[in-house]
């Protein structure tokens, strides 16, 4: 790869408070906006960001206006788009000015030059390679717990949200942004069904959200694989996916990990075609799912209403029935796998 990509250690000591993986992070945003003037404007524009918040009582939807997010929103993700343009995650086409911290010789953190937060990375690998979690789940994990004094990792599956679907990559954000964070503890304790509780992993399955979801919760990294990969191959059969699934991924760490695996039902809702002034841009991924509902156009934004809101995650998340037979037929498998094992 172009090591002139990697930044020097050497260039990163002024911005440092401390040597952990977290702080280089926090200090490559810094020096990248004082070194990128795209980076500086981009992030500098996060404080014009309009926002609103829609109650749903036991939670919010906080929707962001951002017209830098245009690109990602409204990015043409089918093959022939994909094959007809280079790869703005390969390092040989980073801009000049980009540079990132080689993270255990396969992975590049990156700043978005595109932000939807006010420290807001992209982490590609540096091989190119189509984006599967499958393989990589463990590299999400090791990445969460050396960020996670800061930050939060997330995963747009190929088929729901991320816009470079032929290149492997994760994305960070500060930690408690996306009002899912704040409000997990919560709606597990009163929408939450244990689905497994053993050797101090537990599984949960959240209902009555908007999203469906299973929370996974470890201190073990080899229990919390073990546990994703089978909800993961229980998705992909009942689904009836070749590939992957479609899903959304966040994962926090704090002593712990806590893993966010939402099953998705389509990429993008009915009003993201529709032609006239019905129509709103808007392309749910994982930070949409963890809250944050992102509106590129400022026209989506003014006229989104509560009722929209409902309808579009009604359409993007799993169904109540397919979600509740995942959870089913995953309690029984792994529920009587331990009575025997």
């Amino acid at each position: 790869m172009d090591k002139s990509k990697i930044i020097d250690d050497k260039v990163l000591d002024s911005y440092l408070t401390s040597n952990t993986l977290a702080d280089k992070a926090k200090a490559l945003v810094a020096q990248q906006k004082d070194a990128w003037e795209l980076a500086k404007k981009n992030y500098s524009d996060l404080e014009k960001i309009e926002k609103k918040v829609f109650d749903f009582d036991q939670f919010k939807i906080v929707v962001q206006f951002n017209p830098g997010r245009i690109v990602s929103s409204s990015a043409k993700v089918d093959d022939k788009s994909i094959k007809e343009r280079p790869c703005f995650l390969c390092v040989d086409n980073l801009p000049a000015e980009q540079k990132g911290i080689l993270y255990n010789n396969e992975y590049l953190i990156l700043i978005n030059p595109f932000p939807i937060f006010e420290e807001h990375f992209t982490i590609p690998t540096v091989k190119h390679q189509p984006q599967q979690i499958a393989k990589s789940f463990h590299d999400m994990l090791n990445i969460a717990k050396d960020l996670g004094k800061y930050y939060s990792v997330f995963y747009n599956g190929p088929k729901c949200g991320a816009s470079a679907p032929d290149h492997l990559h994760f994305q960070a954000c500060t930690n408690n942004v996306m009002p899912i964070e704040i409000e997990l503890k919560n709606i597990t304790s009163e929408n939450g069904t244990l689905l497994f509780d053993e050797n101090d992993t537990t599984v949960y399955a959240i209902g009555n959200y908007l999203r469906n979801l299973f929370v996974i919760e470890s201190s073990s990294k080899e229990n919390a694989v073990s546990q994703f990969e089978t909800l993961y191959k229980i998705t992909q059969s009942e689904t009836g996916s070749t590939d992957e699934p479609m899903i959304n991924i966040v994962v926090l760490y704090n002593g712990t990990w806590k893993i966010l695996m939402f099953p998705r039902a389509k990429h993008r809702p009915s009003q993201y075609f529709i032609e006239g002034e019905n129509r709103l841009l808007i392309s749910p991924a994982a930070v949409d799912f963890g809250g944050q509902l992102i509106t590129p156009r400022e026209e989506d934004f003014n006229k989104i209403t509560k009722d929209d809101i409902v309808d579009i995650f009604s359409q993007t998340t799993i169904s109540e029935d397919l979600f509740r037979k995942i959870g089913e037929k995953y309690s029984n498998l792994v529920n009587r796998e331990n009575r025997f094992s």
